[in-house]
């Protein structure tokens, strides 16, 4: 009785333990007497006792590798360091068990040849900005070869580009020269900016203070050819009125000499002459009638 409750006890634990669950994003590569039987996706399985086994845990998320910095070698022999970040998923978990050893090593080493047979034929200023050049073809390559492996290699990407020091400062050096040409640049733009409107700024003024001149002139003229028109509106009308009085050639003559009697007071400042002297004796002797005549 007591041995056949220990063999049901553990009969219950093997099946229990036979029990397996896959979590998603996961493959679980199942081996049977030493050789490959099946791959188990997400999931609940069952693992014959004593006959299969669990031979490797595959994750199937994508996986960032950053490597160290690798020497590399230009064209024009300048030795740099690059490193670089690889994204890659694995896409067959059997390939990926049995395909190589050590897949993440085998990585490692592909991206650093890779890397070394682009930049050796480009020269150091290409390598400096042909980093999406470089991307693309590492990403090509690696693909390819990671393939057998059951790995897919999504992206490649170099994260830094790290030149010898006397290059570096020699490029620092040019970036200083180059900022403070642009700074030059910029800064007798702004000058000639200033100097055109400053330029432009008393133009106008010239010519606001021309037009006010102008104005100012016109004003004038015209203020003096209006008093102007007004006296002779005065003077045509003042003749209108001795014409309407029927004024005769002896009331004509008496304006005349009250003109000049206001002359000789120094009351008047206008005086009317006659064009010949025959008309001034007229004057005499139309005045000594008019005596008499009151006599």
């Amino acid at each position: 009785m007591g041995a056949g409750i220990i063999m049901i006890s553990i009969l219950l634990i093997v099946v229990v333990s036979s029990v397996k669950i896959v979590p998603q994003a996961q493959a679980f590569v199942i081996e049977r007497l030493g050789s490959y039987s099946q791959t188990w996706n997400n999931g609940l399985h069952f693992l014959l006792p004593f006959v299969d086994r669990i031979s490797k845990r595959v994750n199937l998320k994508e996986i960032v590798k950053d490597f160290d910095p690798q020497p590399v070698i230009t064209k024009d022999n300048v030795t740099m360091h690059i490193d670089t970040v690889v994204y890659f998923q694995i896409t067959d978990a059997k390939l990926y068990t049995y395909g190589v050893d050590n897949p993440l090593n085998a990585i490692e080493m592909l991206t650093a040849t890779t890397l070394r047979n682009l930049i050796g034929d480009l020269e150091l200023d290409e390598t400096l900005t042909s980093r999406d050049i470089i991307n693309s073809k590492m990403k090509i390559i690696l693909d390819e070869a990671t393939d057998p492996w059951g790995i897919k290699v999504n992206r490649v990407e170099v994260k830094n580009i790290i030149p010898p020091r006397d290059i570096q400062e020699a490029m620092e050096k040019q970036m200083r020269a180059e900022r403070e040409r642009r700074e030059q640049i910029l800064k007798a733009e702004g000058e000639k900016k200033s100097s055109i409107l400053i330029a432009e700024g008393e133009k106008e003024s010239a010519i606001l203070r021309a037009e006010a001149i102008k104005e100012q002139k016109i004003k004038e003229a015209e203020g003096e050819a209006e008093a102007l028109i007004k006296i002779k509106q005065a003077e045509a009308e003042g003749i209108k009125i001795l014409n309407s009085a029927k004024a005769d050639k002896t009331v004509l003559t008496l304006k005349s000499l009250e003109a000049v009697s206001n002359l000789a007071n120094g009351t008047a400042t206008k005086i009317i002459v006659p064009s010949n002297l025959q008309n001034v004796a007229t004057i005499g002797a139309t005045l000594k009638e008019m005596l008499n005549d009151k006599e």
